[in-house]
């Protein structure tokens, strides 16, 4: 992190969030996409993507398709990790993104990631926690290990339904190692 001032948090999303999310995608420029191996003209329409977050608020755990974990630096929401792809007491897959640049490359994806698990493995029952970046993209593959994640292996596929054809690194996290490592 920049400065050991910083106050560093993280919350479960609310409905005064999706807002927030929604923004980071629609304001980001198509390099900024690119580079996370997203295409803009593959968002859905911006109503229809505030209304499937905006479902998820008030389903109980069991129920989500997607839970949120905000990110707060001094307070102010700075970015965000989530999870989809849930199979209850399973596994689910993790994604990660600090919205804007004078946040990033300083440690604190790692630090907000930590901070971040406990709410997946506890609230999800867990038994494993994957995350797919793209291959390009080096801060989130970097952020990964640097939290304890395990490399799988790499892959070409289209993760989502935002991105483009692509090479990803799968890296898994699993409840044993959890503990062990955030105990």
């Amino acid at each position: 992190m920049s400065s050991i001032n910083n106050k560093l948090t993280v919350r479960e999303f609310t409905i005064d969030d999706v807002n927030f999310i929604v923004d980071y995608f629609y304001n980001a420029t198509d390099e900024f996409l690119l580079g996370m191996g997203a295409i803009k003209e593959k968002l859905p329409k911006r109503t229809l993507f505030y209304d499937i977050i905006y479902s998820e608020v008030e389903k109980k755990y069991r129920n989500k398709n997607l839970y949120y974990i905000i990110w707060l630096l001094n307070n102010e929401p700075v970015g965000h990790s989530h999870i989809n792809k849930i199979n209850f007491g399973k596994e689910a897959y993790m994604h990660l993104h600090l919205w804007k640049n004078p946040n990033r490359q300083k440690g604190l994806g790692s630090a907000f990631v930590k901070e971040t698990l406990p709410y997946y493995f506890k609230n999800f029952q867990l038994e494993n926690l994957f995350c797919e970046p793209y291959a390009e993209n080096p801060s989130p593959n970097k952020t990964l290990l640097k939290v304890g994640f395990d490399f799988v292996k790499g892959y070409e596929t289209i993760p989502g339904t935002i991105n483009f054809h692509q090479k990803v690194n799968q890296y898994i996290l699993s409840r044993e190692k959890f503990i062990t490592l955030f105990s």
